[in-house]
């Protein structure tokens, strides 16, 4: 293991070294150490009784997401503090910085320390310092790279590491590889690459090989991550991934969630209540929830009616409670995908299976539009609560209406605090609201959209009057 604080270069010593092995008769390459050591900042890590985590961030590609990285750090110190980073790495970077990783998320608030890691063998997984860097901080990034060499890890010591970090309220994450790593189900590319036409046309090719039990994260069972979503043409395999999960039984209850994030800064930040949020351009939840009418070594795959959330930045995921609404579908037939996989029409009739409806619970900070606690895709019927804590305080929530489609909201406000609500439009203007005076007095307030293509609406709380940690409810209702 080499362990060393950044420091001067190492020109001299290397054509030194160089120059005694020619000498010498032997290799003039110096030896590679297997575990490679980089720390940051503070020498020391941070100590404390309790984290608010767990927070997690799944990037498309390998580099680390500011926005996203911010929240999931801020999520588990609660804003206030500190804590350490460590970065694991299966190979160096070719070019440029040893710590790309470490130097963003250094310059980010709330950082005490950024460790990298960079380990060469499975066996690295065992190195006693590094276990205890993992254990002693409070977030684990996997770097992009080669998603293979982390799955090399499982059985090792760093495995149940990483899984305390989560455990005592910490967080982990990643980018590509990164992000293979961080599902339940590993699509590994231990065998090779998939491409979307190869494991259409064969889900069993060579190509398509899983690592299960590496991590389980809360609220993130049975999905399969895949990275570069868009840019590389991924929905396909996605789609093979998924329907391989299903008829392997690799996923409990028949179903399987592909979970795609684009590259160029597409970063799901996942809280502490499974809700994700995504920061940059797109994302994408596809779900099978049935058998594949074909899915057979050697023959293409056949299957009906994936299910698909398209996710834009600020929009929101819910995997806690998944939604059973705003999806569009495609289908594959003997290999083939439908055209247009990226883009549809969320079906919005579709209601909850099984009538059991949704809630979604405020997730401060909520005080603006661009801030709004997406619920366009849960199951109806759909409550939200939340609570207006200050005077100033402001709650919002976003949905989308069809033309022709009303929206009706009934708050039930608590004797705390006299609430006001109002339904504006997607540029803020108010299409409709209810102020009735006094406290604990209930608001009602419906809008009918009448112009043509669909909308972002909003629902703002704000209070009038007073304030507290009561929570108000209110259900929404899209007819």
């Amino acid at each position: 293991m080499t362990v060393h604080m950044p420091s001067r270069p190492l020109t001299s010593l290397l054509v030194i070294m160089a120059a005694a092995a020619a000498t010498l008769g032997v290799s003039s390459h110096p030896a590679q150490a297997s575990a490679d050591r980089v720390r940051l900042g503070n020498a020391s890590d941070v100590s404390r009784p309790s984290w608010s985590g767990p927070a997690f961030t799944m990037n498309g590609d390998g580099a680390v997401v500011a926005a996203s990285m911010t929240k999931a750090i801020n999520a588990i110190r609660a804003n206030t503090g500190s804590l350490d980073v460590v970065v694991l790495a299966g190979s160096a970077p070719s070019s440029g910085s040893e710590t790309p990783e470490c130097d963003t998320i250094t310059d980010l608030g709330g950082v005490n320390s950024c460790t990298t890691w960079t380990l060469t063998a499975a066996s690295d997984g065992n190195n006693t310092q590094l276990n205890t860097d993992i254990r002693n901080a409070e977030f684990v990034y996997f770097a992009g790279g080669d998603q293979c060499r982390y799955a090399a890890w499982k059985g090792t010591a760093l495995q149940a590491s990483v899984q305390s970090v989560v455990a005592k309220g910490g967080g982990s994450g990643g980018g590509s590889a990164g992000l293979h790593i961080n599902s339940s189900l590993v699509y590994d590319a231990c065998r090779a690459s998939a491409t979307s036409a190869g494991a259409l046309a064969n889900p069993y090719d060579k190509s398509v090989t899983f690592t299960t039990g590496m991590f389980n994260w809360p609220d993130y069972g049975d999905t399969i991550n895949d990275s570069h979503f868009v840019a590389r043409d991924r929905m396909g395999r996605t789609m093979a991934f998924v329907a391989r999960a299903i008829k392997d039984g690799l996923t409990s209850q028949g179903k399987a969630w592909g979970v795609g994030v684009d590259e160029g800064g597409s970063s799901l930040f996942i809280d502490k209540n499974g809700l994700a949020t995504l920061s940059g351009g797109n994302a994408y939840v596809v779900l099978g929830d049935h058998q594949p009418e074909q899915a057979t070594a050697g023959k293409p795959l056949t299957y009906s009616d994936f299910k698909i959330w398209h996710l834009t930045a600020g929009q929101t995921f819910d995997f806690k409670n998944r939604p059973t609404c705003g999806y569009y579908k495609r289908s594959v037939t003997n290999g083939v995908a439908q055209s247009n996989l990226y883009n549809g029409t969320p079906e919005t009739g579709c209601g909850s299976q099984g009538g059991g409806g949704s809630t979604v619970q405020e997730s401060e900070p909520n005080d603006s539009r661009s801030a709004a606690d997406d619920v366009s895709g849960r199951a109806r019927p759909l409550t939200v609560t939340g609570a207006l804590t200050t005077t100033s305080d402001r709650d919002y929530f976003s949905f989308t209406l069809a033309s022709g489609q009303r929206a009706t909201t009934t708050c039930a406000v608590p004797d705390a605090y006299d609430a006001d609500v109002y339904l504006l439009d997607s540029s803020g203007g108010t299409a409709a609201r209810s102020v009735n005076n006094g406290r604990g007095v209930d608001e009602a307030v419906s809008y009918t959209r009448t112009a043509s293509g669909s909308g972002t609406y909003y629902l703002e709380l704000e209070s009038y009057s007073g304030s507290g940690s009561a929570a108000y409810s209110c259900g929404l209702a899209l007819s």
